[in-house]
């Protein structure tokens, strides 16, 4: 897995340039997902979505995906979580203090970000990871997101966090997300 995360992280801007056809394209089968129901197509697309991004990026699903604006690095494979930046404790040669046989996860982010179009998203400040989303599909949030329609229900919290952060919100909406999150998309509505 490591090899082939750091494969990304050298081919990142080949990996933006087809996100950015893939997120259109989910964007666009908005109304058949809400056809379908997004709460109906959590879990499958949740599955698919970790098999893939786990294998090319190593994947942690935190739900609140920022691979294009980190260079296809992966934040939560650092063993502190850390999203936004290193910590102090970068090694010699760009390692990992913790794991001291892997580079640091932001080391590799900055080298994708120099490679990508659109790398200069990764000086965006990135709010919190919302725990509560953790498994659930960053693809559908961003389709639901970025298709959302004004004037849907005020969430205080999620405006908030989406104000707090108006970079980010705007470069990657799943890590501010505003739209309302079907039950099967959180924690939240998966407890009994």
């Amino acid at each position: 897995m490591y090899r082939i995360r750091l494969f990304a992280i050298r081919h990142a801007r080949a990996f933006e340039w087809f996100y950015t056809r893939f997120e259109s394209a989910l964007v666009a089968l908005d109304p058949l997902f809400r056809r379908i129901g997004y709460d109906r197509l959590e879990r499958p697309v949740a599955a698919v979505e970790k098999a893939t991004k786990g294998l090319l990026f190593d994947c942690r699903m935190c739900g609140q995906c920022v691979l294009s604006s980190t260079g296809m690095s992966c934040p939560m494979n650092c063993p502190k979580n850390l999203r936004n930046g290193p910590c102090g404790g970068v090694r010699p040669g760009g390692f990992c203090e913790v794991k001291p046989q892997m580079r640091c996860v932001w080391v590799l982010a900055w080298d994708g970000a120099a490679r990508m179009q659109g790398g200069s998203k990764i000086h965006d400040v990135q709010p919190p990871v919302n725990r509560s989303l953790e498994g659930s599909s960053s693809w559908l949030r961003v389709a639901r997101e970025k298709a959302a329609r004004p004037g849907g229900p005020s969430d205080a919290p999620r405006n908030t966090i989406a104000r707090a952060f108006p970079t980010a919100r705007a470069h990657e909406p799943a890590a501010a997300p505003l739209a309302p999150e079907p039950p099967s998309a959180s924690h939240r509505g998966n407890r009994h």
